[in-house]
């Protein structure tokens, strides 16, 4: 059953991988000094990936990473880390976008941020792999579903927030997209009826 599981689902430190991808292309579209608004849904989705990301980590992740590991050193960083990563987040939230040190604290969370990742990335998820090899299926699926299950009450804020972030001309390609997307559906619809 593991192997089959394994198979289907994307594994626990591929899914680890993706948020941190995600994280730091947000972390691409800060422009310190830029529109108040757009700053702050950009620091919106990032703080919100990041809480997210954490809890997942917090109680999936490291519970069963700590089970196997014969030296939790490393891991045993990483909830201090999370917590001031925490720290920030309250802080920006709690901020006005136009505040003097706005930017410079949104960058002292990316800085962490960039820390943290770059030792799980080099140390636990290696270990992980190893470690875990037959779970990194199941735990995977586990993510996925917590996942869902704190992303929900968020899921209009992400939506204003994404929208909020993306340059007009995103915007705009996306419409198009989804306006020749119809035309083709319909055309297709049409010529089977």
């Amino acid at each position: 059953m593991n192997r089959f599981v394994n198979k289907l689902s994307p594994s626990v430190t591929h899914m680890i991988r993706m948020d941190h991808s995600q994280v730091l292309a947000t972390f691409h579209r800060f422009e310190p000094g830029g529109r108040p608004q757009t700053r702050r849904a950009v620091v919106n989705t990032a703080c919100l990936a990041i809480e997210i990301h954490s809890r997942l980590e917090e109680e999936i992740f490291y519970p069963a990473l700590r089970a196997v590991l014969a030296d939790p050193a490393m891991l045993d960083r990483s909830v201090p880390e999370h917590q001031e990563m925490h720290r920030l987040i309250a802080t920006l939230r709690a901020m006005d976008p136009s505040a003097p040190s706005y930017d410079s604290t949104f960058m002292e969370l990316m800085r962490d941020v960039i820390h943290h990742v770059a030792d799980e990335e080099t140390l636990l998820l290696p270990q992980a792999e190893r470690l875990l090899v037959d779970r990194l299926g199941e735990l995977g699926i586990e993510m996925t579903k917590r996942r869902v299950q704190l992303a929900a009450p968020h899921a209009g804020e992400i939506a204003l927030d994404t929208a909020r972030a993306f340059p007009t001309m995103s915007m705009v390609l996306a419409a198009g997209t989804l306006i020749a997307g119809t035309y083709l559906v319909r055309r297709n619809w049409s010529s089977h009826a």
